[in-house]
């Protein structure tokens, strides 16, 4: 098994504690509200929402995925980190074992927060991933972000 390993950064006004409540904690409720055409619904299906949780995450109509389950491996609301990973679902297609993911929100110095995010890709055998691959979904990721974003600056009374 081979493990590909993708960092990215993004910065935002919305502070970090704010942005973590709304992007991760209320997730599986504000997504599908604002973002309906990429998450349909997602689902606690074991778990009470800690570590150990797994959810499943619906996606919509114009997906060219069904759905994927999620494993919460740590979740820190004192430090704004949390760490899951995809675990079953059509997007791992034959060639992933699982994808693991680990998100960081720290203040930056303009009051607002920088989003870190890691991405560790485990193929199944020695299949190796191609770095198109990880763009398309990490564009969806960043278009959900910026989804949540928008919602956040157009509500400034949401989750504070």
């Amino acid at each position: 098994m081979g493990v590909f390993t993708y960092e990215a950064e993004t910065t935002t006004v919305i502070p970090s504690a704010r942005l973590f409540k709304a992007f991760v904690l209320d997730a599986d409720n504000l997504i599908p509200k604002i973002a309906p055409q990429a998450i349909k619904s997602a689902e606690i299906i074991e778990g009470n929402g800690g570590p150990g949780t797994i959810k499943k995450v619906n996606f919509g109509e114009g997906s060219q995925f069904n759905y994927v389950k999620h494993r919460i491996d740590e979740i820190d609301n004192a430090n704004f980190t949390y760490g899951y990973s995809l675990i079953e679902g059509d997007a791992l297609t034959d060639k992933l074992e699982k994808i693991s993911y680990e998100i960081k929100l720290v203040a930056s110095p303009d009051g607002g927060s920088i989003l870190k995010s890691t991405s560790k890709y485990h193929t199944k055998g020695d299949h190796e991933i191609k770095e198109e691959q990880i763009k398309a979904g990490k564009e969806k990721a960043a278009g959900l972000f910026k989804a949540v974003e928008g919602y956040l600056l157009a509500n400034p009374d949401a989750y504070n």
